[in-house]
């Protein structure tokens, strides 16, 4: 039987991805009322009405977000959490940053399990978490490997460490947990590396090498969420968008000029180009998937949550 959610608390609604879930659930019948959680760093560009409420909290400080839950959560009687709130910017790296991604997730755990009416969490993960080499399977199932490297940027360490941090308690919480490994969400304002390396005239590859790649969209990323939003069933799930190409032809199909060059100079690039420009991509960070294919396999997520892909990459060039 479905879950009868009707009041969700929403993160990161000041985001892109969680604005645009916010729009969906606007015209949810099933949704009655929505509590937006934001940052400060932008306006919420929804208008509130007599479903919709927004408020600003520092998910950094468990103190607020114990009175985040335990004041306007229990006064609409919210019965569903979803977490979007993660820092987009590669950039930025220390102990405010690792409060935000991490410890937000876990007071937010913490205190839906004494919350007198929250009972389901839905959390947007992504699929950076997953391992990728030679070795490993294109098609990424949700047992792949988990990139464990403590020598990854903060960046990858702490979606790894959110994610796994709310595996440990699927089956031991009394919420209903539910964890969405996103593809690439290819839009601005996502954190997606894709696009900030699409933003470039010249788009600088590995001689040699042509990997397929899988990208979402801000509607298909929403739609996930709304979907595993009103299921019963728990655990991870991969959410994987409806484009699935070669790196040459995303280049191609966004209107940019690929150039292959040798793999070792490709880091000193874009080292210089981050420095001139201000821009976020890190070859360094992506470097084994501009080698190695990687496609999330979503036979799962449309199996349990009946999450479709359905809205593909409106590409500058066709």
């Amino acid at each position: 039987m479905k879950n009868t959610v009707k009041n969700v608390l929403v993160t990161g609604a000041d985001s892109a991805v969680g604005e645009r879930l916010i729009r969906r659930l606007m015209m949810d019948s099933r949704v009655d009322q929505i509590l937006a959680v934001t940052s400060g760093k932008a306006p919420l560009t929804i208008a509130e009405t007599d479903r919709l409420h927004t408020i600003q909290v520092d998910l950094r400080r468990s103190r607020r977000v114990h009175s985040l839950l335990f004041g306007p959560a229990r006064d609409l009687e919210v019965n569903a959490v979803i977490h979007t709130a993660m820092e987009q910017s590669a950039a930025r790296e220390g102990s405010s940053v690792h409060a935000f991604n991490v410890e937000a997730l876990r007071s937010i755990m913490e205190l839906s399990e004494r919350h007198p009416t929250v009972r389901r969490l839905v959390i947007r993960s992504a699929a950076e978490v997953y391992q990728i080499q030679r070795d490993l399977p294109v098609l990424v199932g949700e047992q792949h490997p988990i990139n464990m490297n403590p020598g990854a940027p903060q960046w990858v360490r702490d979606r790894v460490e959110a994610d796994l941090t709310a595996c440990a308690r699927m089956g031991l919480s009394p919420l209903q947990i539910v964890v969405l490994r996103m593809a690439e969400i290819l839009s601005p304002g996502t954190g997606s590396q894709m696009f900030d390396y699409l933003s470039s005239p010249v788009c600088f590859r590995p001689a040699g090498f042509d990997p397929m790649t899988n990208v979402l969209t801000l509607e298909d990323s929403a739609a996930a969420l709304q979907k595993a939003l009103h299921q019963d069933d728990q655990g991870v799930f991969n959410v994987p968008g409806s484009d699935t190409l070669p790196l040459t032809a995303c280049i191609r199909k966004w209107g940019r000029i690929g150039i292959p060059v040798p793999g070792d100079i490709i880091s000193p690039l874009y080292r210089l180009r981050r420095r001139v420009t201000g821009h976020d991509f890190r070859y360094g960070m992506n470097r084994r998937r501009f080698h190695y294919s990687v496609v999330l396999d979503g036979s799962r997520a449309e199996g349990v949550l009946g999450y479709i892909p359905c809205h593909p990459v409106d590409w500058p060039v066709e």
